[in-house]
Order: C-alpha cells, then structure tokens, then sequence
C-alpha cells in the first residue's frame, strides 16, 4: 500500500538568457532537490526562457526536444517524479506555454497546455497579451502518483476557480501551478489566489515562480509556495532562488473533508445553469 506522504520541492531558480545554461541549472537544482529527500519535484513557468511574449517564438522547441530531453534523463538518472515547469513549446505553426511530466523512469506521463492565456490591462501599471504570440490548450491535464492525483495549470489557470473544482471532483488532492506572477499581481494576489483553490476544493495546493530579476523586462513576483486544505501557507521563500519542501500528508485531505463535508453538502442543482 502506497504511503499517504509526499515531500514535494518547488525549485524558484533564476532563469537567464541562455537556454543551454537554464537547462543546466535545473538540472542541478533537481539533483539539490532529491538530494534534500524530494519524491516529486516541480520547475517554475518558462524555465527555459525569459518569460515574454518577445521571447517565445525564439525559445519555443518541439516536444521531444532539447529541454524536454533533459528533464526525461534528470528523471531516470534521480529516480524522481517532475512536473517541468513550463517551456514554450512549436507545434507546427503554433507555440504553446506547455507543462511536462516525467516519471522516474523517464516516461513522459502527462503534458499541459496552459488554457487560459494572460492577457490583461492594468492601466498605469502593465499591459500584456501572451495571445500575441501563444496559443491556447485545450485539455485539463492530471496524472497519478503513488500517493494521488495531481492536477496540472499554469500561473493564469489559477485564476479560474472551475478548473480547480473539476480537478478536485475528478480525484486530485494536489494543485500545481508553475506561474510568473508580476510586481503588480503578485503581491495583492498571488497569495489569496492560491489560499482560496486549496480551501475551496481542500486540496493541496503548490505555486513554482521563477526567482525575481529586476533586471529582466517582464519582473516576476517569486513567493512559491505550498499551502494546505485548510487554507495554511505550510512553506514559502522570498524572491531570490530557493528550493522549498512541502511535506504533504494526503490523509490530512481526507480529515478536512471530513471536518467540513462541503463536497456532500453541495447543493448542485441550484448551481446549474437553466437553461430553458
């Protein structure tokens, strides 16, 4: 019988302008990870490349590829499960801002496209649009573990609370979220949005920044962290490049629910849409 605990390691590294040299660092800072006893290892959003909409065309490769190829052999070499982050990924005349999973034989086991692209308007502070350059996913993505079931979206998906309610009716009681939150965002939101998917659903819930480099166009917020069911922030860091652990113990899961039934007080028939 599979154990109900899980240490999870968010890697917040710092991504820089060379491909080959990001490629290298993570596969370094997964080595740190399992060396600090990681069974599942997650990778920040785009750590590849500098996240911007000016960076994906020349970053983008096809899956499998040079990124891609890394993280299968780190996988195999560490014996370790990872969720890769993001990579801006061609296919054919299309570039997504796709997630991969790797198993510890090095399978791929799961790839997500994020759905829902960031495309927003805060006047006086920043304006982006990755749908200038990126294409939308179309699938919601969940692959199993020893322990459970993960569910995969990327920074922006977390926006939306329907992706985390399906997920966690479809089974999964850990939320990951590889995501570049801004100086704008990241401070008022970053950390209530990632509160509210675990309460909601009671289920873990792990955010993966990349570091923050002020020098970079695009300045990412960092704060990765875990947070639990009942709505703790159970490990975090600052900006600057880190591994954090979450311990997870998937019986907690089953407690929560247990303590606030909300999934067998739901009352959906009043939250069908009529459609008459």
């Amino acid at each position: 019988m599979a154990s109900s605990k899980l240490r999870l390691a968010l890697v917040q590294m710092a991504v820089v302008e060379t491909k080959a040299k990001n490629i290298a660092r993570a596969v370094q800072l997964i080595r740190e990870a399992v060396g600090g006893g990681a069974q599942l290892v997650a990778l920040p959003e785009c750590f590849n490349s500098p996240y911007g909409t000016n960076y994906f065309q020349k970053y983008a490769e096809t899956i499998p590829g040079e990124s891609t190829d890394a993280l299968s052999a780190a996988a195999k070499k560490f014996g370790v499960y990872i969720v890769g982050g993001s990579i801006p990924e061609r296919d054919g005349d299309k570039v997504y801002n796709t997630c991969t999973v790797w198993g510890p034989q090095g399978e791929m086991i799961a790839k997500h496209r994020k759905i829902h692209l960031f495309d927003i308007n805060v006047p006086g502070a920043i304006a982006f649009r990755e749908s200038d350059i990126l294409s939308s996913g179309s699938e919601l993505t969940t692959f199993e573990l020893p322990q459970c079931k993960v569910g995969m979206g990327i920074c922006y998906d977390i926006r939306f609370p329907e992706l985390a309610q399906v997920y966690s009716k479809m089974g999964c009681k850990l939320l990951l979220y590889p995501g570049a939150f801004n100086m704008t965002t990241g401070p008022v939101h970053w950390d209530l949005l990632q509160r509210a998917r675990a309460l909601d659903n009671q289920v873990y819930v792990g955010t993966i920044s990349p570091a923050r480099d002020t020098s970079a166009k695009y300045i990412a917020w960092g704060h990765s962290s875990v947070v639990s069911p009942w709505g703790e922030v159970i490990a975090t860091c600052e900006d600057e490049e880190a591994i954090i652990y979450g311990d997870i113990d998937l019986e907690y899961v089953d407690k929560v629910r247990q303590m606030i039934p909300l999934n067998h007080q739901r009352r959906n028939d009043l939250y069908e849409v009529n459609k008459k």
